[in-house]
């Protein structure tokens, strides 16, 4: 009984190859997922159809992401599913800075892809591209120079 156990055994890292004739038929339907980080807002789009390029707010990924950081981020979870040229993308940013839209891009793309196809979500989870960082800016108080700064105390 052990040998098939072992025989079974599956290779976790090369089990996402997708059959690409399953969806010829789509026609223009396109996968969505929504993305934040902080104020920053990315609605992606994953179209099967297409030129595979990544297209954020009208302009290449490119122009919009100057840095190779920032480009970077942005395909992260599409070289992580090894399906870099497999979709065109189309993304539409709003709000924050730079880089919170890069990481909002990031977010936005990983929730698509589990749109795709489920059994990315593991994969994707196990590699932190599905949790939203809920870090953000801390409202002003009133009475407080800042969220936090109080003016400063004198005792007469």
């Amino acid at each position: 009984m052990a040998k098939k156990e072992e025989e079974i055994e599956i290779n976790t890292e090369d089990d996402f190859v997708i059959n690409e004739d399953d969806f010829k038929d789509l026609g223009d339907r396109y996968f969505e997922g929504i993305g934040r980080r902080k104020t920053a807002v990315a609605r992606v789009r994953l179209y099967t159809k297409g030129d595979k390029d990544v297209i954020v707010n009208g302009v290449d990924y490119k122009e919009y992401f100057k840095t190779p950081e920032l480009q970077l981020i942005v395909l992260e979870a599409l070289e992580k599913m090894k399906s870099l040229n497999r979709f065109r993308v189309v993304i539409t940013l709003k709000g924050g800075g730079i880089h919170s839209q890069a990481e909002a891009a990031r977010h936005g793309t990983a929730r698509a892809l589990v749109v795709f196809n489920p059994d990315y979500r593991k994969r994707l989870r196990k590699a932190n591209l599905l949790t939203r960082d809920s870090r953000m800016k801390e409202r002003k108080k009133f009475g407080l120079k800042r969220a936090r700064k109080a003016p400063q105390w004198s005792k007469r």
